[in-house]
């Protein structure tokens, strides 16, 4: 014999079903089709985009009067940055000549995608706007088709600020990125193609940290058994190596 269901089961089946039978009929019934039919709302986003005025006008189009420009632009770091991305939409332009695409001058313009952001990739150019050539136009040393720098970085903090910032305030302030990466000379105008080394063994840190070292002044392991199978930036930050 089958116990009687509970009445609170019996309760919340009955409120269940009613907000099933709701939303059902307000589906396909109280609402109307063109609330509801996906077709419509495709088709009608179509003919509102396609009756808009068409404002830009395609790298391409400038690249037929401007080919100078152009072709330092495809050899260039901004090779991705379309001309409209700067310059604004420029279809009036091309209609009537004497209407000028507008020409960023100001600081702002450039450093809304190079000023310093820890989320950009690594070897993305960034800089400190306050510190860097201040006052200036950027235009005054870069090229904006081909902004290659008047000299290359002399200094890794040029491009890994937030690097060289956690590094000050840790115990390895005081040495320089060569003494763990090997540079290449081609890594400062290809950064991203052309690659730092990086230590890749426990030795490389026991160089210092080993207790058989004889570098007085750093903390001291047992290498062979300190942190067991584990590499050494498991557990430290190469750049800030407090014990974790």
């Amino acid at each position: 014999m089958f116990r009687k269901i509970p009445e609170q089961v019996q309760r919340l089946s009955v409120v269940v079903a009613i907000i099933i039978a709701g939303v059902v009929i307000g589906r396909y019934v109280i609402l109307p089709s063109s609330l509801t039919d996906t077709r419509f709302h495709r088709e009608s986003t179509v003919q509102r985009e396609t009756a808009k005025t068409i404002q830009f006008a395609g790298a391409s189009v400038c690249a037929a009067c401007h080919t100078d420009q152009a072709g330092k632009n495809r050899a260039g770091y901004h090779k991705t940055v379309s001309c409209e991305a700067c310059h604004g939409p420029a279809r009036a332009h091309t209609e009537d000549p004497s209407l000028k695409p507008t020409k960023p001058k100001a600081r702002e313009f450039c450093v809304f995608c190079h000023a310093y952001d820890p989320s950009r990739p690594t070897g993305f150019p960034q800089i400190n706007p306050v510190l860097h050539n201040p006052l200036k136009s950027c235009a005054t040393c870069h090229n904006p088709h081909d902004p290659v720098p008047p000299e290359v970085p002399r200094e890794c903090s040029a491009c890994h600020g937030q690097i060289a910032s956690i590094k000050t305030v840790s115990p390895h302030a005081l040495i320089g990125c060569t003494s763990c990466h090997s540079v290449p000379a081609k890594h400062k105008v290809a950064p991203r193609s052309v690659r730092p080394t990086k230590p890749e063994a426990r030795e490389f840190c026991g160089q210092c940290h080993a207790k058989e070292s004889e570098r007085k002044d750093a903390p001291k392991i047992d290498l062979p058994t300190h942190g067991g199978r584990f590499l050494c930036w498991d557990c430290h930050y190469p750049h800030r190596p407090e014990r974790i």
